[in-house]
């Protein structure tokens, strides 16, 4: 997205995020336990019109520029962050992927503008038949499987002339199994379990093949490069949704609770654990205006405007900076709560876990953001093609 989205249709998305919340937050526990967003808050989320993020405007899909939708993002991070995972990924997957795809192809998968993808990157193997491609493989963390309508996989193929080509297949979930292997610590009701299809026929008109990049290597920005990066701040959203869940938690407790073993009736009147709070306050609040920043730098960027890698590689730098400040601030705040936000009946733990296992999400490794970021501003070279 570079278009800005209105302001009147921006706050009107982002009021009907908020409209939900309370749903989310009553069945988060739940979704948690079971591995699987709760039926109630899938219902929530699709009268909300909230699953038609990322589906073409063509097709009734709810056009929103990247400051929008990390707001939107945010606020369901801050019920339920595994619920508004899976609305970034279905979302990511289908803005991506979607204009690869023939007129055709498109009128069959959106006649529900609320229709949910799942996807997988690691590729499976296509080999050609009468009429398309038949397929095998597995494609482990695909977010939101068992909710899902379609799952567009990564495939290599091998052509006539012997060289491997890298693409992608559009196939519906009822042509797919799900092996249910997504056991973690947190994130759980994300269901990012194992999609696996055995021989299944794919029609050539759900066949894609990405195109080259530099050196021949396949292009998974699809010529923008910047696409993998919004992506990323859209994942960052709920997790910055996540760090303000826990500090709602903490916040409500603050002049009551009472920090152990001392004078104090309430950590309030502690004078260090008043200057803790607020460290930790400032470090979410002011995490969530960078990570808005970052969104409206890349929203607003010119169509066809260059983008060198070090720009590229320097957005992903403050990217996981922001990402660092929200699990410092979590930090925090778990230590001014005690070991009782430990307690599985206590929410803050479990955006502790959310916020850890999101952060280690392939699009914000950290080390080797910094890797590259060093390599390229050195001048040794590039490390990531993203």
């Amino acid at each position: 997205m570079t278009a800005r989205t209105t302001s009147e249709a921006a706050e009107t998305l982002v009021a009907r995020a908020r409209a939900v919340v309370p749903v989310l937050a009553a069945h988060a526990g739940v979704t948690d336990e079971q591995g699987r967003v709760a039926a109630e808050s899938r219902e929530a989320l699709r009268e909300a019109g909230l699953f038609a993020l990322g589906t073409p405007a063509g097709f009734g899909g709810t056009d929103a520029d990247l400051v929008t939708q990390v707001r939107v993002l945010s606020e369901l991070g801050r019920a339920c962050p595994s619920s508004a995972w899976l609305v970034t990924i279905s979302a990511g997957t289908k803005e991506h992927f979607s204009e690869l795809f023939p007129e055709e192809v498109l009128a069959e998968v959106y006649t529900d503008p609320d229709v949910r993808w799942c996807g997988g990157s690691t590729p499976g193997r296509a080999v050609a038949a009468p009429g398309g491609v038949r397929v095998s493989g597995r494609w482990a963390y695909a977010s939101g499987a068992e909710d899902a309508h379609w799952a567009f996989l990564s495939v290599v193929s091998v052509g006539d002339d012997g060289v491997p080509q890298v693409g992608g297949v559009l196939v519906p979930m009822s042509e797919l199994t799900v092996d249910r292997t997504w056991r973690v610590a947190g994130l759980q009701g994300t269901g990012s379990h194992t999609v696996v299809a055995d021989d299944v026929l794919v029609p050539a008109e759900r066949v894609v093949r990405f195109p080259s990049g530099p050196g021949g290597a396949p292009d998974v920005t699809l010529g923008r490069p910047l696409s993998i990066v919004s992506q990323a701040v859209a994942v960052v959203a709920v997790l910055a949704g996540a760090a303000r869940g826990a500090l709602d938690v903490v916040q409500a407790v603050v002049a009551t609770r009472r920090p152990p073993i001392s004078p104090y009736e309430s950590l309030a009147e502690s004078a260090s654990a008043r200057h803790v709070f607020a460290t930790a306050e400032h470090m979410v609040t002011s995490g969530a205006d960078r990570l808005l920043a970052l969104a409206g730098r890349i929203t607003d960027r010119a169509p066809g405007e260059e983008v060198t890698d070090v720009q590229r590689s320097a957005l992903r730098m403050e990217l996981v900076s922001v990402l660092h400040q929200f699990q410092r601030a979590v930090d925090l705040l778990l230590d001014l709560h005690g070991s009782s936000a430990f307690a599985l009946d206590n929410p803050l733990q479990r955006f502790w876990r959310d916020l850890n296992v999101g952060a280690r999400h392939a699009q914000t490794t950290s080390y080797l953001t910094v890797e590259n970021h060093g390599l390229l501003t050195t001048g040794a070279g590039p490390l990531l093609p993203f």
